[in-house]
């Protein structure tokens, strides 16, 4: 019995640490980073790859934590959120609060060994994500706005990574992601917008599952859309992308676009789950499609 629960009590922080940092979300972070360094490298570097795995691992999950730390109190009242570690007593708010620093400290050092400039956008995202996103989660609709600024970062780090230097196509990767957090984060908000009313969360850009919400839904897609093709016109420095693989990335934009008027015209909670799934494929697919199109060319 000693070894029994030994194991489960083993068991139970393991699945507290991958909770308290959000593994899952956390790893997909990841691996838009390490897309962006393999677009922008020249020659790969594997220690460098390991480094941003690892540096972009450590800043996502102190985000996550120090996110979780500041709405403990709302998490217990949304159904989806109350068996976190916090709100449901298995973890103290001073534990978390020193896997964060710790992974905020892990991070940066990680980062900066990379390069400084690597380093400085994932304090800033550290920083938005906490400082200000959270926060406005409360106040104004406006903080899906301000959470893509940080979400954006991710893909465009690892050309900073690569390159140490910002310019016209870390800020393409950039614009790609930030206007696809749109959509996907409003989906999110559709399904889940009773569970976000208890937490008193504004997610919705009109406030409620209207068409205004539809509409705006439908224009991100399409600016998204328009975004992620930019560089098959040549404007957009050494990111490139051939005529194939734009046609590939367009159908991929097309299918989430299907998605976006599905809910326009049902306006229901499967509508939105199938917006929200279309769109986590649409940025997987569309990574792997500009970096296969980069090595393949």
């Amino acid at each position: 019995m000693g070894t029994t629960n030994s194991s489960i009590s083993k068991n139970s922080v393991i699945t507290d640490f991958k909770e308290i940092t959000k593994m899952g979300l956390s790893v997909s972070v990841v691996f838009s980073a390490l897309a962006g360094y393999l677009l922008g490298a020249e020659t790969i570097s594997y220690t460098t790859l390991i480094l941003l795995a690892l540096g972009g691992y450590f800043m996502v999950g102190a985000s996550n934590a120090y996110n979780q730390i500041i709405e403990r109190d709302l998490d217990a009242l949304m159904d989806r959120t109350k068996n976190r570690p916090i709100p449901a007593g298995r973890m103290s708010v001073n534990t978390a609060f020193v896997i964060a620093t710790v992974f905020a400290v892990l991070g940066i050092v990680t980062l900066y060994n990379i390069n400084p400039k690597t380093a400085m956008w994932g304090a800033i995202s550290i920083f938005l994500y906490t400082s200000v996103y959270t926060p406005l989660k409360t106040k104004t609709p406006l903080s899906v706005f301000v959470g893509a600024l940080p979400g954006a970062i991710p893909f465009m780090l690892g050309w900073v990574a690569a390159r140490g230097e910002f310019g016209i196509e870390p800020g393409t990767l950039f614009a790609i992601q930030f206007f696809w957090q749109f959509p996907h984060f409003w989906s999110i908000g559709w399904f889940l917008y009773e569970d976000y009313e208890k937490g008193g969360f504004f997610m919705l850009p009109t406030g409620k599952r209207d068409k205004g919400t539809a509409v705006q839904i439908i224009m991100y897609s399409v600016w998204t859309i328009l975004v992620s093709i930019i560089p098959v016109l040549g404007f957009t420095g050494d990111l490139k992308l051939s005529i194939v693989g734009a046609v590939l990335v367009f159908l991929l934009g097309v299918l989430m676009l299907v998605f976006a008027l599905r809910l326009f015209k049902q306006r229901t909670v499967k509508a939105a789950k199938q917006l929200m799934l279309s769109s986590v494929f649409y940025i997987t697919m569309l990574q792997i499609i500009f970096v296969a199109d980069k090595f393949l060319r």
